[in-house]
């Protein structure tokens, strides 16, 4: 057993910066993000969470498009000159899940030599960095690119993926080799993904080969590839690798100075022969076996490996320095926390076992875009998931994920009650195809007890389920308490509600409704909407715990005839709407750390009184739906609603924002959309006016909102229409 190591663990930081090209189509993502616009904020920001490095990109595509003549340096000089400036050590990339510029491709013989000459160019202009990633995840970008075709060249032959991974080596060693002519310091951070394959027994010499494969990448560069590597056949025969190129790789040699793993929830696989029970996209094969290839997670057939099984791997093959180089999920933001701590919590584990694992890189400071496709979607569809910063909000918006930083590189860690249950990842929730026959027992690492719960107002209202609905499903232990059960405005019972359940979180779900604000009188929407939140709000702040409460968009008058945003001033035309204002101003007064969400017009699958569910149901009879023509909305799908809300709780965020889905709609515009969606016959909506159907109180003809704030951080109107659409249809088949 080596000694422990002595530095401290170090946490890193990555800017996901990839230029891909599918067919003659490039997508660059830091100009997806805004930060080649807005780098010198960003690098400000990045400054700020205490990280020594940073993953950073100087890519061939974007300084060299046209030839190795010519370079424009302009953007990296300015943000490389800054980070040094600042403090920041930067780990430059070359070439990020690329195939290089137009003049080139992973199966251009010339790649390795061409990719050496930009190399030092680069070292050239930057002779102070020493540290660089000349090709980021070399296999598996050769796999995306030429044996999955998914990427350019678009290749998916067995001899194309071998030789674009050859390429990909062979330029990383003489990339080195000219970088290190200019600074001998230099530094290799080789990077890739080292999930490990599962499989049934049929499938056992298959799941041995790719498991052998995995390790392709630092096998080359270790000079491991001869005549006795597993492989060796495979890759001079199926991949014509001649034994004078694997030789040269040999007497070559060019250990990483630190391994990088990227480690992702799905990097782990398994491989079933009974295809017939998976979707057909997951389905290939071999060319003799056909076999679904999902990730082990998503199967009940196997238990899969945890991240720290796989990190452990690594330290017993090579016993080389290394460091988790990428570590991020998709997901709500408790998952990316329990995530972030599991890779950490491992990391330290094995330090203690005495593996030399310098850091772990959170990955990505400014989020993505379509790893959901594998960047392949059209650009119009484009898919965000927030990393460190949200880049939706006109200046990204810190989300807790940058609050983990910050613990770490102070040494310490984030304590948080979310963090005491398991990630979703180790439930048997988990499980999407082919379960086995007995469902696999609970994890060890279940929780015995509840950790600290969310308090939740409102049980008996459509907002309150939906969030008791979305912990239920998100793992958050929660406690969901009716007026009956707690009157808000009593503030003897919110202490005692507080001091008993010791909640890390309020949301106020509770308050008077639209729906029933005529059997709802001018007292009673004071004390539910004014009183309430205010008593609620000054004990929440008494007691330190964070606060949310919702509004509505009738706090305006609708006169501007455009979305209202953040900034606007409110004027509401009813007792409704100034209710709810008054309300808004009490709780910032007594708790100003507190968050404040304006919505409008609910809609989901879940709410019998919902006006789709109403419009859909009247369709299918073959009633007519009156739907007024004005009183102009924002429709709020309430999944949304409630699961980005919660998001933004858990970061901290505070103040007053607007959250609905995207777009502005008349209410016989919306009725007509659904069914549409619904294949029904929208001809009998039938345009009314808004006092028609309601001549007893006055309402905004314009209620759209948008977030000045936070941008477009809710999903598409349409989008989310749609989602509604099918899954009432489901449920009301059932």
């Amino acid at each position: 057993m080596n000694s422990q190591p002595t530095q401290n663990l170090e946490v890193w930081a990555g800017l996901e910066c990839t230029v891909n090209r599918v067919r003659d189509r490039f997508s660059d993502q830091c100009a997806m993000n805004g930060h080649d616009e807005r780098w010198q904020e960003d690098i400000a920001q990045f400054r700020s969470l205490g990280v020594k490095k940073i993953r950073y990109p100087v890519v061939w595509e974007k300084i060299a498009p046209a030839s190795l003549d010519h370079f424009d340096w302009t953007q990296s000089d300015r943000a490389l000159n800054e980070m040094r400036t600042q403090g920041l050590e930067p780990i430059v990339g070359l070439v990020h899940h690329g195939s290089g510029p137009l003049y080139t491709s992973l199966l251009d013989p010339e790649f390795p030599e061409k990719l050496a000459t930009y190399a030092r160019a680069v070292a050239t202009r930057y002779p102070w960095v020493e540290d660089y990633t000349p090709v980021n995840e070399p296999l598996t970008t050769a796999r995306f690119s030429c044996l999955y075709g998914h990427w350019y060249p678009h290749a998916a032959d067995d001899r194309s993926f071998l030789r674009a991974l050859y390429n990909e080596i062979k330029g990383t060693v003489l990339a080195m080799r000219e970088i290190r002519q200019i600074n001998p310091k230099a530094r290799l951070i080789q990077t890739d993904d080292l999930g490990r394959a599962q499989g049934t027994p049929r499938l056992q010499h298959q799941v041995n080969f790719e498991n052998d494969r995995r390790w392709l990448s630092f096998d080359m560069l270790f000079g491991r590839v001869n005549e006795q590597h597993p492989l060796y056949d495979f890759l001079t025969n199926a991949g014509d690798l001649t034994r004078d190129e694997l030789r040269w790789l040999e007497e070559n040699r060019c250990p990483p100075d630190i391994i990088g793993i990227n480690h992702y929830l799905l990097s782990n696989r398994f491989l079933d022969e009974n295809a017939h029970l998976y979707p057909d996209w997951c389905c290939g094969g071999n060319g003799v076996d056909r076999y679904a290839d999902v990730g082990a997670l998503d199967t009940g057939q196997t238990t899969p490996l945890k991240p720290i099984d796989i990190f452990r791997e690594v330290w017993e093959r090579y016993h080389s320095p290394y460091a988790i180089t990428e570590a991020h999920i998709a997901g709500p933001r408790e998952a990316q926390m329990r995530w972030l701590t599991e890779i950490w919590d491992s990391a330290k584990t094995l330090r203690e076992e005495g593996a030399d694992l310098r850091a772990v890189t959170v990955w990505s400071l400014l989020g993505s875009y379509d790893w959901t496709t594998l960047c392949t979607a059209d650009p119009c569809r484009q898919f965000y998931e927030s990393g460190v910063f949200d880049v939706r909000s006109s200046i990204p918006r810190e989300t807790a994920i940058a609050t983990m930083i910050k613990c770490y590189a102070e040494g310490r860690d984030l304590e948080h009650p979310l963090l005491e249950r398991p990630g979703y990842w180790q439930e048997p929730i988990r499980v999407i195809y082919a379960p086995a026959a007995e469902p696999p027992p609970s994890p060890s690492a279940m929780r015995k007890k509840k950790s600290r719960p969310l308090l939740i107002t409102g049980a008996n209202g459509i907002l309150g389920q939906a969030f008791a609905r979305l912990c239920d499903v998100r793992g958050i232990d929660y406690v969901v308490l009716s007026r009956s059960e707690l009157d808000i405005s009593d503030a003897q019972k919110v202490r005692e509600a507080l001091d008993g359940l010791k909640p890390w979180s309020v949301v106020n779900a509770a308050g008077s409704s639209p729906i029933n604000r005529l059997t709802q009188n001018d007292d009673y929407r004071r004390r539910a909407d004014v009183l309430g939140p205010s008593v609620l709000a000054e004990w929440a702040a008494e007691a330190k715990i964070p606060l949310m409460t919702f509004s509505t968009a009738e706090v305006f008058n609708g006169n501007e005839r455009r979305p209202y945003h953040e900034f606007d001033e409110t004027s509401p035309i009813n007792n409704f709407g100034r209710s709810k204002a008054e309300g808004e101003q009490a709780v910032l007064d007594r708790h100003p750390g507190a968050l404040v969400v304006r919505s409008s017009s609910f809609f989901g699958p879940w709410d019998e009184r919902n006006f789709v569910i109403q419009t859909m149901r009247a369709l299918r009879s073959g009633r007519e739906v009156r739907a007024p023509r004005n009183g102009v909305t924002s429709p709020t799908y309430l999944p949304d609603l409630a699961g980005i809300s919660l998001d933004l709780l858990i970061d901290g965020e505070k103040g007053v924002v607007h959250l609905t889905n995207q777009g502005a709609v008349s209410w016989v515009q919306w009725a007509r959309r659904a069914a549409e969606l619904a294949k029904m016959d929208h001809g009998l909506v039938v345009e009314c006016g808004l006092e028609e159907l309601d001549a007893s109180l006055r309402h905004p003809d314009y209620s759209a909102l948008v977030s000045k704030r936070l941008g477009p951080i809710m999903p598409d109107f349409d989008r989310a229409l749609e989602i509604c659409v099918r899954e009432i249809a489901l449920k009301e088949c059932v």
